[in-house]
């Protein structure tokens, strides 16, 4: 496993909140409790998960799938520790609103809706502060693939976001990422038959299938101070994993708190259970750079 990480460890993306359902259920290790609050004027609907002492808490920023809240990743969190608020996307589940995607025909990558999302995690912020006992343990918000766009908007613009963890997040704009996912079109064989040159070719000089206005997260990211991990599969077919990688350099080299971590034998799904190596590092990067944050 090429690593980042570890040899930077310890240099280290109002409306009144109304709850309408409050329902408890408990585990061995956390308590469960399902709320629904305001954003833009539509009901989101997420669980909180909160274990005895949290040395931190996250939100969970979905990818571009019409997902309903990631219990399943929360609860592995929760058990290292970590209090947790994950939702329903816009328009999914129990959340009031309208999803937008490819499954409906429409764009989810446009900035338009890129900025809703990424409000809608700073309203699920504010709300989740309201809940934590500590109300100065550090927040996060962790988030997979498209979060790569959602998550600096949303911290860029909420001073209450300490921190930040990506799975397989881009840092390039939303039309390269275009280019590149239509290159591969799927194949999992791709990087088998093709140089990582002649993707940055296809890349840079491509035609765009569509018009809209390109988003580019390094305007966020140029803004930001808190610190982010990225984690990275160098097989993934969604988005070009060297390039981005090659963005947060730059990043770090004019003084931001960036890191990264790759992994040769993986592709876009960072976040799965069959390999926790990725997990685990997220969760002891969380610890350790929220040692000092209170």
């Amino acid at each position: 496993m090429k690593t980042n990480f570890f040899s930077h460890l310890y240099l280290f993306l109002v409306l009144i909140t109304l709850p309408v359902t409050t329902l408890f259920s408990q585990t061995n290790d956390f308590v469960i409790e399902d709320v629904k609050f305001n954003s833009k004027g539509i009901t989101l609907a997420g669980s909180i998960l909160k274990p005895k002492n949290p040395f931190a808490a996250v939100v969970i920023v979905h990818g571009s799938d019409p997902v309903k809240r990631e219990l399943e990743f929360a609860k592995r969190l929760a058990n290292k520790g970590i209090a947790v608020l994950t939702y329903d996307k816009r328009g999914v589940g129990e959340s009031g609103g309208v999803y937008v995607g490819p499954s409906v025909g429409t764009n989810n990558i446009d900035t338009t809706n890129l900025n809703l999302l990424a409000n809608d995690a700073n309203e699920v912020v504010k709300t989740f502060r309201t809940y934590l006992k500590d109300k100065k343990i550090p927040i996060g918000l962790v988030g997979y693939s498209q979060a790569g766009w959602i998550i600096p908007i949303a911290a860029s613009k909420n001073p209450q976001v300490k921190f930040m963890v990506l799975f397989s997040g881009p840092t390039i704009t939303t039309l390269e990422q275009l280019r590149f996912q239509f290159y591969t079109n799927g194949d999992h064989n791709f990087w088998k038959n093709h140089t990582e040159a002649e993707a940055r070719e296809h890349i840079k000089n491509d035609p765009d299938k569509y018009q809209f206005i390109a988003t580019d997260p390094k305007e966020s990211l140029n803004k930001l101070s808190i610190p982010g991990l990225w984690l990275f599969g160098e097989q993934d077919i969604q988005i070009p994993v060297k390039l981005c990688i090659e963005q947060l350099n730059t990043l770090k080299v004019q003084g931001k708190s960036f890191e990264y971590t790759l992994f040769p034998s993986l592709g876009h799904n960072t976040s799965s259970k069959e390999d926790t190596t990725p997990f685990d590092i997220s969760v002891q990067w969380i610890k350790q750079t929220t040692l000092n944050m209170k």
